[in-house]
């Protein structure tokens, strides 16, 4: 079959976007006046902060010693945060071109997306990008790919993406070493569900890959996990917009406008097949995403819920890794408990439901899920709990799992308290050993071991926290390194913590959302960095206002915001002393007055303050 399937994985900006724009230009799949940078970067949001958020696909024609090749691209993201969009994406394809920066070498999620693509079984084509650049290092990012592959250094593609050199023959590469698809047209039909959008006329628009059979347009057809029946009403191929076509057969990569409405029933990783010839087993589909960071979002105006709800559901389609789950704040109404796999995530998440469909929204401060080990009284008293409200999860062996600080039982019913840990691959320069390593016993993990790719850098493989990297580590790292280390990482498994709640008073008030969980030997040093951090932000009042943060009922730290104050006497121009007294007591007055019933409106970058604590 004259089909190649293949898609390109690297580390964050190594050159991904630019080298798919080459190979559309090269194929003349965008014509020159319809060319830009990053043309499958589809998103506004992609497009500003330059990376990739979204897999995106592609069908290119190319040809090849007289025959005419069908190459269908997918485009994939590079950061940490959207490594499930990378899985998927493989699940798709024969082959992968790894990408590496001639000035950066391999770094973390280059490791870590090549792994993903040997689990698939994948044929991978090693490729150095940005060899034309002054300060490119070839030699030894050759050797680097040589090491880790076991390959040939004449067996590594060198190219420059921004100049097209070496493109063509990069391209020419895929074509000879990635195999065609194996499936049979002829078969009930098989299609996986590699992603999925929701169009408000057309209903939910599948991506899929057909493995076996084929589709054609008019064809009733079946979701396998869900039962969800639809019709293709229409059936086509990315170009890299969509184009409608008769039908895709075995082996295709397109979409398929299957009508449905319900945004559940169509979920990624399910089987597309035939009703009227269904297959007898559906395909492996994709391992669910495990959720690492945890924050509620709740709009400001509460008649906005219905809207978010929508919104959710809608979002979830085009993003698989989000989970979520309704629940109820005293202060803040009715919301959602969000499930991201990292704080790039949820800023992604947030930032779309804000330009998509125009929300105003309260995001709560993210924390990471702990399991709770209850004792005797715990467990009676959670028992009690569960008959009461029917949301409340069941505890299990004793151990319950909360996603937020507000869901911590009395520390009376508490045995004790376990924390997610990740294993981490650190890349960096040799020199910048001593000040990472310092760095990781700070965020209170373990150095496992240091692993060298050649004389000058290093992989080091730790155990830390998720908690520890999540507010600042990245960053902490970038300047240890002088910002040449890169970082990789996946959950390990859980240990026990001494950690307990703090929660954060804003003139008396308690602030649901503020709450956070804390180690028990930092809390007094985080209180007094959390509360001055908040004293800065905070806009000032008519009144003072005290910021106070508590564990249980004792006050560990507090700081006051003075008060704006208006000059009541600017109207006096001359007389008696008393006449400006009287004034000026007239205004305690009602400053106490308002003190007593005032109320602080809390802005956004308050809840993320409470973590950057610097």
């Amino acid at each position: 079959m004259n089909i190649r399937n293949f898609c390109i994985i690297a580390h964050i900006d190594h050159g991904k976007s630019t080298l798919a724009d080459r190979f559309l230009e090269l194929t003349g799949t965008v014509s020159k006046r319809e060319m830009r940078d990053q043309v499958l970067d589809q998103m506004d949001i992609e497009r500003e902060r330059g990376i990739t958020i979204k897999l995106a696909a592609v069908r290119m024609r190319y040809k090849y010693q007289n025959e005419e090749f069908e190459l269908n691209l997918i485009d994939t993201p590079g950061h940490v945060d959207f490594t499930y969009e990378v899985s998927r994406s493989l699940a798709a394809v024969e082959g992968a071109i790894l990408l590496v920066d001639a000035t950066q070498g391999v770094e973390a999620q280059t490791l870590a997306n090549l792994y993903l693509a040997f689990g698939q079984d994948l044929i991978i084509i090693p490729a150095i990008n940005k060899v034309d650049l002054p300060n490119a290092r070839v030699e030894e990012s050759e050797r680097e790919l040589v090491k880790l592959l076991g390959c040939e250094p004449k067996d590594i593609m060198k190219v420059s993406a921004k100049s097209g050199l070496g493109v063509k023959e990069l391209l020419e590469k895929v074509i000879e070493k990635v195999p065609g698809p194996k499936g049979d047209e002829n078969q009930s039909l098989k299609a996986l569900v590699f992603d999925s959008k929701f169009d408000d006329y057309r209903g939910v628009i599948t991506f899929v890959r057909v493995v076996e059979g084929s589709i054609a347009k008019n064809q009733v057809v079946k979701f396998m996990a869900t039962g969800a029946k639809g019709l293709a009403l229409e059936v086509g191929y990315f170009h890299p917009k969509f184009v409608s076509c008769e039908g895709l057969k075995a082996g295709e990569i397109g979409y398929v406008v299957t009508g449905v409405k319900s945004v559940a029933d169509a979920r990624v990783g399910d089987t597309l097949t035939s009703e009227k010839n269904p297959a007898a087993a559906a395909l492996p589909g994709y391992k669910l995403s495990q959720p690492m960071v945890f924050a509620s979002l709740y709009t400001k105006a509460g008649d906005d819920f219905p809207l978010m709800k929508e919104a959710l559901g809608k979002l979830k389609l085009n993003d698989a890794s989000l989970s979520f789950e309704i629940e109820h704040s005293q202060a803040l109404g009715h919301g959602f408990r969000c499930g991201f796999l990292g704080l790039l995530h949820l800023d992604i998440v947030q930032e779309r439901l804000k330009r998509e469909y125009n929300l105003d929204l309260v995001v709560t401060v993210p924390s990471v899920a702990y399991k709770i080990f209850l004792n005797s009284s715990g467990i009676r008293a959670h028992e009690k709990k569960v008959k009461e409200q029917s949301n409340v999860k069941e505890a299990r062996s004793g151990a319950i799992i909360i996603t937020s600080p507000l869901d911590l039982p009395e520390a009376s019913h508490i045995d004790h308290i376990e924390e997610p840990w990740v294993k981490a691959d650190i890349v960096t320069p040799s020199s910048s050993i001593g000040g990472i390593i310092s760095l990781i016993m700070e965020k209170r993990g373990r150095h496992e071991s240091t692993e060298y790719l050649d004389e000058e850098r290093v992989v080091i493989h730790a155990k830390l926290p998720l908690a520890g990297i999540l507010v600042d580590f990245y960053d902490r790292l970038k300047s240890v390194s002088s910002g040449y280390a890169s970082l990789n990482y996946e959950i390990s498994g859980s240990e026990k913590a001494e950690v307990e709640r703090m929660d954060i008073l804003v003139a008396s008030e308690k602030v649901d959302a503020l709450a956070t969980m804390v180690y028990l030997d930092e809390a007094y040093k985080v209180g007094r960095q959390v509360t001055e951090h908040l004293k800065g932000i905070l806009p000032k009042q008519m009144f003072e206002v005290k910021i106070q943060a508590a564990i249980g009922a004792k006050i560990i730290a507090s700081a006051s915001l003075s008060a704006m104050r208006k000059d009541v006497t600017a109207k006096l121009y001359g007389g008696d002393v008393t006449r400006k007294r009287k004034l000026l007591e007239k205004q305690k007055k009602g400053k106490r007055r308002m003190k007593a019933l005032g109320k602080v409106d809390i802005p956004q970058e308050a809840f993320f303050a409470v973590l950057k604590r610097d």
